[in-house]
């Protein structure tokens, strides 16, 4: 009995820590008052004026703009890598591998100055594309780690016998490997997206004057105090994940519908 209660507590305890700091968001997002010192009302002003203000919503487009172009990018060419390296002999291919594991390993300010100081080589004018290479770049290795365990479990065979029985290399793609690598591709997929919206570190070295994502956009604002609208569009982009979550566990699945 003691130990059952002992074991709600704790997990009490995880939910409170983990879901306090957002419930607190939540309620500031309706606080009339600027401070968050006090309470000074029930308001949707800050969700009115989130709205209207370009500079956040201007950062709020290049966050998904940049996310979802870096993330299809990235799932096509960690795919097709994925693809090459299981046709590397067995000694080869752990060398591959250990090598796109590195840029998951290494530090994101190392990769963020490095990528800097490669565009300063090249002359490339920092801005959105800077920060949308890199986003592609440091995405691919997540790619990778969410494909290659559905690439090692696909029978081989079945794409030989595809191209007897007369389909393209194109087609047999599409038609056999595809298909049973599609898990693998999404939760790669979601993945760089989630890693690149996240994104700081790398953005700010990457970025050029008058370009912000959100990330970059609430540091900059951190210095002169976090606006209220702040808080009304982290409150939107937690329940968009929420209900999105919800959607997702709630569909019916194929046996479901069988």
């Amino acid at each position: 009995m003691i130990r059952n209660t002992a074991k709600k507590i704790y997990i009490a305890f995880i939910f409170i820590f983990l879901y306090a700091p957002i419930a607190t968001l939540i309620v500031l997002s309706f606080n009339a008052s600027r401070t968050r010192a006090k309470w000074g009302g029930f308001t949707l002003k800050w969700y009115s004026e989130l709205f209207q203000n370009e500079e956040i919503m201007q950062a709020l487009f290049n966050t998904l703009f940049i996310a979802l172009v870096a993330s299809v990018v990235a799932t096509v060419i960690g795919t097709i890598a994925c693809i090459s390296i299981m046709n590397l002999k067995k000694h080869s291919r752990s060398i591959v591998m250990g090598i796109t594991n590195i840029p998951m390993l290494n530090a994101d300010i190392v990769t963020g100055i490095s990528l800097m100081l490669l565009f300063i080589s090249l002359g490339l004018k920092f801005g959105l594309g800077t920060i949308l290479l890199s986003h592609i770049t440091f995405c691919i290795p997540y790619v990778i780690l969410s494909v290659m365990p559905r690439m090692k479990q696909l029978n081989p065979h079945t794409y030989e016998a595809a191209l007897d029985l007369g389909a393209g290399p194109v087609y047999g793609f599409f038609k056999v490997v595809l298909p049973d690598i599609l898990p693998g591709v999404l939760s790669g997929f979601l993945m760089a997206f989630t890693m690149s919206l996240d994104d700081f570190i790398i953005t700010h070295f990457t970025k050029g004057a008058g370009v912000d994502t959100l990330s970059t956009k609430i540091y900059t604002e951190v210095k002169k105090g976090i606006k209220p609208e702040m808080y009304a569009l982290s409150t939107i982009i937690f329940v968009t994940v929420l209900v999105l979550l919800f959607l997702v566990n709630k569909a019916p699945s194929g046996k479901n519908k069988k």
